[in-house]
C-alpha cells in the first residue's frame, strides 16, 4: 500500500469537505440562494428559516435538522421511494389514506382487436364491464398522440415566447422612452435567418393558426388512433387491487392486466407495446448490455493501466518537468485513477436509462430500476473486478507470459495492491462527492447565470432552479458498489471498513437533508426500489464470500473449505425473501388497499388525471365528450 499517496488524498480530500460545508452552512443562508437549497420548501409553500432562524451561524445546523427529522416528515418532503432509500419501510407504508389515482386503476395490455362494428374503447368497456359489473367506472384508451402533442407543444412554446417577450418589453419602456421597444426575431433557423417580426404578434398569430390545428388533430386521434392498450378505472381501491391480480384471459397474449403506473410517470409511447415485442426487445437490450459491459473492460483497464503516474511519464515524456514536481507528483499519484475513472463512468448511465426505455418499459420509475440494475453489474464487473484484475495483469503480463502457471500465485499476493485505489475512490467519493453534493455549487452558479441573463418571467426564473429528483438511477448502484468494494476489502484491507461506515453515515445525512429541502419526487413508486436494493445486497454479500475463500484459499489456511457453504445459504436467504417479502411491494395486499380513506374519491378527477395534456379538457365537465369521442356505439351491453 502507497501510505503517502493514501494519506494526501485522505487529508486533501477532507480539507476540500471541510470547505464545502462552510461555503454551504454561508451561501445557504442568504435569501437570494434560497431557490438553490430550498426548493423543495419553497414548493410546498414553507418558509426555509421558519424556527431556526437566517441569522444562524452553527455549520452543523443541518445536521441537527436532519437526524430531527421523522419519517413521517421525509415521506411528506421526498415520498415513500426516498424514506425506503434511507430507511426501510415496512409493506404496510406502501398505501396511505390519501386518494391516489393509480391505486384506483390498473394498466391493460394487449388488447385483442375487437370486430369491425366496435373501437377497441368499445371493447374495453364491455369486456371490463362483463367482469366487473359492479366496480367498473370507466376506460381510457391509449392513443397515438405524437401528432397532438407535437402541436400542443408548440403552441405551448409560443405562449412561453408571448410571456418573456412582453417582460422585456415592460422592462424597455422607461421615462426618457415610455412606448418602449417592442422584441423581434428571424423566422428562419435559430432565429439567426429570415424575416425579422414582431415576437409578440407573431406568436398570437401562430396560436390562432394551431389552435384549430389541434382540435381537429385531437377528434382524430380520440377516434382514429386508438392503440390496443387501456386505463381502466375502478371505483374502489380495493377491487382495482384485485383487478390487477386476476388472471383475466385464458391465453397468455391477450388482456395483460397489471397496476396502473402514476399518472406522471407513464411513458405513453410504450404501453402499446405487444407482448412479444415486449419479450424480444428485453432479449435482445440484455444481449447489448452483456456486450456493452465485456466490451467496456477494455477502455475501463486501459485507464487502470495508463492512469498511473509512471505509465504518464513513459507515454508522455514532455510532461516530466511538471509531474516530477514533488507536490505534482503526489497529488497525481492520489488522485489521477479515481478521477478518470469517475469521469468515465459518468457518460454510462443516460446510454443504460435510454436502452432500458426500448425495452417497452411503462413508467418511469420501473425504467429507473431496470437502469439501475443495469449500471450496478456494469460497474461491479467494470469498476471492482476490472480494476482489481486488470491493474494486476498489465503491471505483471510479462510474467504471466513466461509463466503462465503462476498467474493465480500472482493474483493472490497481488490483489492486495489495488487496495490503495479504492481507500482512496472511497474517501473521495464521500468527502468530495458529498460535499458538492451538500454545497451545490454547480446548480447555484448555473442558476445565478440563468437569472440574471435569460430569466424575465417567474415561470422562467421557476425552471431555472427546480431541482428534479434523487436521481436513483445512478445514486443507487453507486451505494451498492461502495459496498461490494468494502466488503469485499474488508478481507484484505481491513482499514476500509470505517471509511465504508463513514461513507454511508455521512451520505445517510446529508441525502436526508437533500430529500428534506432540496430535491422534488418527480414520480412515486410507493417503495419498489427496496428490493431491486436488497437483492443487489445480498449479490454484493456473495462476491464478498466468494473473494473471501478465494484470499484464504490462496493463503493456504487448511480450514478454509469450511467457509464454502457460506454461498448456498445466502442464495437460500435471497430465495426465501424474494418468495415472502418482495410481492408485498409487486402487488398491493388488499387488506391494505382496503383501508379507509380520508376523503370521497372524486372520480371525475381520478380518470381526467390519466388524460395526457394534448388531449386534456379544459373543463371536467367535459371528460364525457372525451370519452364518447372514443366509442363507436351507444350500446353499455356487456360482452365478451
Amino acid at each position: 500500500m502507497d501510505i503517502a499517496s493514501f494519506v494526501t488524498s485522505f487529508l486533501t480530500s477532507f480539507i476540500i469537505f471541510v470547505v464545502l460545508v462552510l461555503v454551504f452552512t454561508w451561501l445557504s443562508r442568504r435569501p437570494g440562494n434560497a431557490p438553490v437549497y430550498y426548493p423543495n420548501v419553497l414548493l410546498r409553500g414553507l418558509d426555509p428559516w421558519e424556527g431556526r432562524g437566517r441569522g444562524t451561524r452553527s455549520p452543523v445546523g443541518w445536521i441537527q435538522q436532519a437526524i430531527a427529522a421523522s419519517e413521517a416528515n421525509v415521506v411528506a418532503a421526498g415520498g415513500v421511494d426516498a424514506a425506503v432509500y434511507l430507511v426501510f419501510l415496512s409493506s404496510a407504508a406502501r398505501s396511505t389514506s390519501d386518494v391516489k389515482p393509480e391505486e384506483f386503476a390498473v394498466l391493460v395490455r394487449d388488447v385483442p382487436i375487437p370486430p369491425p362494428d366496435q373501437s377497441i374503447k368499445d371493447s374495453v368497456d364491455s369486456y371490463f364491464r362483463a367482469l366487473h359489473p359492479d366496480t367498473f367506472y370507466k376506460a381510457m384508451v391509449v392513443t397515438d398522440i405524437k401528432k397532438a402533442d407535437k402541436i400542443f407543444q408548440e403552441i405551448e412554446g409560443h405562449k412561453q415566447k408571448i410571456a418573456h417577450a412582453e417582460a422585456v418589453y415592460a422592462e424597455s419602456k422607461t421615462a426618457n422612452k415610455p412606448e418602449g421597444t417592442k422584441p423581434t426575431h428571424k423566422t428562419g433557423f435559430l432565429g439567426l435567418i429570415g424575416k425579422k417580426v414582431d415576437t409578440i404578434e407573431y406568436c398570437n398569430e401562430k396560436i390562432k393558426e394551431l389552435l384549430p390545428k389541434l382540435e381537429e388533430e385531437q377528434k382524430n386521434t380520440l377516434s382514429e388512433k386508438q392503440q390496443r392498450a387501456a386505463i381502466v378505472v375502478f371505483n374502489s381501491r380495493a377491487a382495482a387491487a384485485s383487478a390487477s391480480q386476476t388472471l383475466h384471459a385464458q391465453m397468455f397474449d391477450k388482456w395483460t392486466v397489471t397496476e396502473a403506473p402514476e399518472p406522471r410517470e407513464i411513458i405513453w409511447s410504450n404501453l402499446p407495446v405487444k407482448i412479444y415485442d415486449r419479450n424480444t426487445r428485453r432479449s435482445v437490450i440484455y444481449f447489448i448490455v452483456f456486450l456493452t459491459v465485456f466490451f467496456y473492460l477494455i477502455p475501463i483497464s486501459a485507464i487502470s493501466a495508463v492512469t498511473t503516474l509512471e505509465k504518464l511519464r513513459q507515454k508522455l515524456p514532455f510532461l516530466k518537468v511538471v509531474v516530477d514536481q514533488p507536490i505534482v507528483k503526489t497529488v497525481l499519484q492520489a488522485y489521477l485513477p479515481q478521477l478518470a475513472l469517475i469521469v468515465f463512468l459518468a457518460l454510462l448511465p443516460a446510454l443504460l436509462v435510454f436502452v432500458s426505455k426500448s425495452e417497452g418499459i411503462p413508467s418511469q420509475s420501473h425504467v429507473v430500476r431496470a437502469a439501475s440494475g443495469k449500471y450496478f453489474y456494469f460497474i461491479v464487473f467494470n469498476v471492482f473486478l476490472g480494476i482489481t484484475i486488470s491493474s494486476t495483469l498489465f503491471s505483471a503480463l510479462k510474467t504471466i507470459v513466461d509463466n503462465p502457471p503462476g498467474i493465480i500465485e500472482m493474483l493472490g499476493s497481488s490483489l492486495p495492491g489495488s487496495a490503495t485505489f479504492f481507500l482512496t475512490f472511497v474517501a473521495l467519493k464521500f468527502f468530495v462527492g458529498y460535499g458538492l453534493e451538500l454545497s451545490r455549487l454547480v446548480p447555484l452558479i448555473i442558476f445565478h447565470l440563468k437569472k440574471k441573463y435569460l430569466c424575465k418571467t417567474e415561470d422562467e426564473v421557476r425552471a431555472a432552479w427546480t431541482p428534479g429528483d434523487l436521481g436513483y438511477n445512478t445514486r443507487v448502484p453507486s451505494d451498492m458498489l461502495i459496498v461490494t468494494i468494502v466488503l469485499c476489502y474488508s478481507a484484505i484491507a481491513p482499514l476500509i471498513i470505517p471509511f465504508g461506515v463513514a461513507y454511508f453515515a455521512l451520505g445517510w445525512l446529508i441525502a436526508k437533508n437533500q430529500v428534506l429541502r432540496v430535491y422534488v419526487p418527480s414520480y412515486e413508486s410507493n417503495g419498489r426500489m427496496w428490493p431491486h436494493m436488497h437483492t443487489r445486497i445480498i449479490a454484493a454479500l456473495m462476491i464478498y464470500q466468494a473473494t473471501m475463500i478465494g484470499v484464504i484459499g490462496l493463503k493456504k489456511f487448511v480450514y478454509s473449505p469450511i467457509l464454502v457453504p457460506l454461498i448456498p445459504i445466502s442464495l437460500i436467504f435471497a430465495y426465501t425473501c424474494h418468495t415472502r417479502f418482495y410481492p408485498a411491494f409487486a402487488k398491493t395486499p388488499l387488506e391494505v388497499a382496503s383501508q379507509e380513506l380520508k376523503e370521497t374519491p372524486n372520480m371525475g378527477a381520478i380518470y381526467t388525471a390519466y388524460i395526457p395534456p394534448c388531449l386534456k379538457p379544459e373543463k371536467l365537465e367535459d371528460v364525457e365528450v372525451f370519452e364518447d369521442a372514443q366509442s363507436r356505439t351507444t350500446s353499455r351491453a356487456p360482452s365478451f
